[in-house]
């Protein structure tokens, strides 16, 4: 091996004609300038510097010593990045990982992987973490290796690349989601690049010069496409820089951020038309590229086109909106007209009977306060609704927001709706305990759950009504149009109890303390509560605190973490119990 050779480096456009003439092997300038998009005058300039580093012979053929060049740098391994949810498919990711969608019948990911193979790269490893399973095939399939990240569901992309940062060296970066019209990698790479499109977007701020430069601009970049080829100084580098990141627990990063010192970017930029490549981030862009898919046709799009009568094609504004503790929705248009899709989420069998939600649906339905449900599955969950246009969420710290809240509770509560099933909240306290398999992960709890139960007499000598409740109503679940209307949706929890089990669950929800607790009490109550009841309202509240602790316990053994939530609900548990149960030892001493 030539020493010297490994360690020259040509610039991009010394590269660029270089691969040009591994794959044509003949010195047609003109042909060279067509593949290249480059200039006659500027490949003319590249040949003669080619010829002077004696890497091309006089008469433009490789010579010994540019075929050793491009021995020495083949890219030896590539890092694919398939862990994520990819939030923006849905409807689509809740059956496979992006990374398996299909384009004209072809996963996107072996795709990729056979592109690689056609230039001789066999080292391949997948970061994996949604839906790990169903890439293990590719193991014996392609003899690929799967890296697991197992923190997918809370840390960007830059802890999947963290976990190969071994690795990274002649190798290539690359997303899962990407679609190559041709093979974009090749058997000679150097030097270091990340790819860029050919067209510009507000999402980036970084344009490539015509010396393959990228510049910090506040205008309109181009577009980030999330490929890149690393040699094995920048890979140090960057190496370097994820380590520091991780360190600092940067999470939410991207791992592009790790190129980025003070608007200065690490690697040379490499351009890419649009028309050459396809990222598959959305329902809409599989669409576009594949009207024909199979991963089109997912259960939740059948219930939309049946209910609306209408062809998947007429699907489109596809927005996914916030990540629910229970279900993933989406919000369409179809006809000028907005609508919601609710699909269940994960564990949510256990968590909810569907048929009993089923049954509280028929009961408001006609309700004007409440959301128009155009399908419902009682089986599965899932569920087709209107839109409600031009609402917000009501703010639980806006007095006036508070007080329509309260007023429609309190017409809900006096319909006296009656339905089969109870939420009873000692059996779902025990059940949603027994779901996590572990011991809680507060070392009081027992002593805590034991003053809980302490309770239960004292509730259920005070109930004064057995009607159907809302269980889940909080600021959230409250819906102001811009004409002041309100309403109340996602009743998935709702079932049989005393009214006023929804006044505390509103209170802990929102993080009340005790003054803005008393408040909401007698908003509800117009000034007129007795002090028995409120203190059952408090006991309800360390019930309820319990309850939900006990479920963001299991939802968090499934990966799902509610941050500061969870402990609020635990510390309602604690403090309210020890606050009744103090007011029960005065009064009966």
């Amino acid at each position: 091996m030539n020493k010297n050779i490994r360690n020259e480096q040509l610039n991009i456009d010394e590269t660029t004609v270089l691969k040009i003439l591994l794959r044509i092997r003949e010195s047609s300038q003109r042909k060279i300038s067509l593949m290249s998009d480059y200039s006659l005058g500027k490949v003319n300039q590249v040949i003669n510097k080619l010829k002077v580093k004696e890497y091309i012979s006089s008469k433009g053929i490789l010579t010994s010593k540019g075929k050793e060049y491009i021995d020495l740098h083949h890219p030896q391994q590539a890092t694919i990045l398939a862990a994520g949810y990819g939030l923006r498919m849905v409807p689509i990711n809740t059956e496979e990982p992006k990374g398996l969608l299909e384009v004209h019948g072809e996963p996107l990911i072996e795709r990729i992987i056979k592109q690689l193979h056609e230039v001789g790269i066999n080292d391949i490893k997948i970061v994996v973490g949604f839906m790990k399973e169903h890439y293990e095939y590719l193991i014996d399939q392609y003899d690929v290796d799967l890296i697991v990240n197992p923190y997918y569901s809370t840390r960007n992309n830059i802890y999947s690349l963290y976990l190969a940062k071994d690795r990274l060296a002649d190798g290539y970066v690359i997303p899962c989601d990407i679609w190559f019209k041709d093979n974009p990698f090749s058997t000679l790479e150097d030097p270091s690049w990340y790819l860029f499109g050919d067209r510009l977007t507000d999402h980036s701020h970084w344009r490539i010069s015509r010396t393959s430069k990228v510049r910090y601009t506040k205008e309109s970049g181009n577009r980030m496409i999330g490929i890149a080829y690393l040699n094995q100084d920048d890979a140090e580098i960057l190496t370097s820089r994820l380590d520091e990141m991780i360190k600092a627990k940067k999470y939410d990063s991207f791992w592009e951020d790790a190129l980025v010192d003070k608007k200065r970017f690490l690697l040379n930029g490499r351009i890419i038309s649009n028309s050459e490549h396809a990222e598959i981030n959305s329902y809409e862009e599989l669409m576009e590229l594949d009207s024909h898919s199979d991963h089109l046709k997912t259960e939740a799009i059948k219930i939309i086109e049946n209910t609306l009568r209408v062809d998947k094609t007429k699907i489109y504004d596809i927005h996914t909106l916030k990540k629910g503790m229970t279900n993933r929705s989406f919000s369409f248009k179809c006809n000028d007209k907005r609508y919601i899709m609710r699909i269940p989420g994960e564990g949510t069998d256990k968590l909810i009977d569907r048929k009993e939600e089923y049954d509280v649906y028929q009961q408001v339905r006609d309700e004007p306060y409440t959301e128009n449900i155009l399908y419902l599955n009682p089986n599965n969950g899932y569920k087709l609704s209107e839109f409600l246009e031009d609402t917000r969420n009501s703010d639980a710290n806006n007095l006036d927001d508070v007080t329509k809240c309260m007023n429609l509770l309190r017409k809900f509560h006096q319909e006296n709706y009656q339905v089969q099933h109870e939420f009873n909240l000692w059996k779902k306290i025990d059940f949603y305990e027994s779901l996590r398999n572990e011991p809680s992960a507060y070392k009081d709890f027992m002593i805590t759950k034991e003053n809980v139960m302490k309770l239960k007499p004292f509730i259920q000598d005070n109930i004064k009504q057995w009607s159907l409740c809302h269980i889940d109503a909080n600021a959230d679940n409250f819906l102001i149009d811009q004409n002041g209307k309100i309403y109340l949706i996602d009743w998935e929890y709702a079932g049989m109890q005393d009214p006023d089990l929804d006044i505390a669950m509103y209170a802990i929800y929102a993080g009340y303390d005790r003054q803005q607790f008393d408040k909401l009490i007698d908003i509800y109550y117009q000034n007129n509560c007795d002090e028995v009841t409120r203190y059952k309202i408090y006991a309800y509240a360390a019930v309820g605190g319990l309850l939900w602790s006990n479920w963001c316990e299991y939802k968090q053994s499934l990966g799902l973490d509610f941050g500061a939530y969870s402990i609020a609900q635990y510390r309602y548990a604690k403090e309210y119990s020890k606050l009744v149960l103090e007011y029960l030892e005065k009064n009966n001493a």
